[in-house]
């Protein structure tokens, strides 16, 4: 029962709010001596253990650059280049990118966008910029839900675009599971299967963009509106 004593640094640690990286590293240690092994075969194992998933580890490396990148003003200058294009509007600029980011999907390309790396340094100041150089003045309420709808667009373009590619994790979950059921199914005939659905979703969320724009337009266009969202 002592090896599970690991289990307890955990929770006791996070319930106080102590460093989570330094509670990991004691439980580990922790369980690790309870179960029998010395001190130089449990850093071994934590070694061993961040070597075999360094790769994830990478992911996080992007997060400093783009910090930096905001940093020196690049929400500014997206900002800056929307507010020169007369025929931009935020229905119109999010949907360009979900046509992007879900074809990048369907290549297997899926860490092309993201929330952190494209939608908050980039998208939705763009978006937030095609608003206010139509609109001039945004209230809040409807900047949050600008950004809202950046979200969204990436979420939705990479659910029904990574399907179509055959190596993406789902198609390959599926094709195990249909196996191990005894149904033999290619990777390929549930890709294409996956077509309409992007289509569709394209489609219906073209619509849902386009009714967005209106509704922004004819929001912000009541003076009033304007004036209680800026208050």
């Amino acid at each position: 029962m002592l090896v599970l004593s690991g289990i307890v640094v955990v929770i006791v640690g996070f319930a106080a709010r102590i460093n989570a990286l330094l509670v990991i590293v004691v439980a580990a240690l922790l369980t690790g001596l309870a179960a029998g092994l010395n001190i130089v075969e449990v850093i071994a194992a934590l070694g061993k253990a961040f070597n075999d998933s360094r790769y994830i580890s990478v992911v996080w490396l992007i997060l400093p650059a783009i910090g930096l990148l905001e940093r020196a003003g690049l929400q500014e200058r997206a900002r800056a280049l929307v507010a020169r294009l007369q025929s931009a509007t935020t229905g119109r600029l999010l949907m360009l990118y979900f046509a992007l980011r879900q074809i990048t999907a369907a290549l297997g390309l899926t860490s092309l966008g993201g929330h952190a790396q494209m939608v908050r340094p980039l998208i939705a100041p763009m978006a937030e910029a095609a608003a206010e150089s139509r609109l001039r003045a945004l209230p809040d309420d409807w900047r949050q839900r600008i950004r809202a709808q950046a979200a969204a667009v990436d979420n939705i373009a990479l659910f029904f675009g990574e399907d179509i590619f055959i190596a993406i994790g789902s198609i390959l979950l599926i094709v195990g599971f249909l196996a191990g059921n005894g149904i033999r199914v290619a990777p390929l005939a549930l890709a294409l299967w996956a077509i309409p659905s992007a289509v569709a979703a394209a489609l219906i969320h073209g619509v849902r963009l386009r009714r967005f724009d209106r509704r922004l337009s004819r929001a912000l266009s009541v003076p009033e509106v304007l004036t209680g969202g800026l208050k």
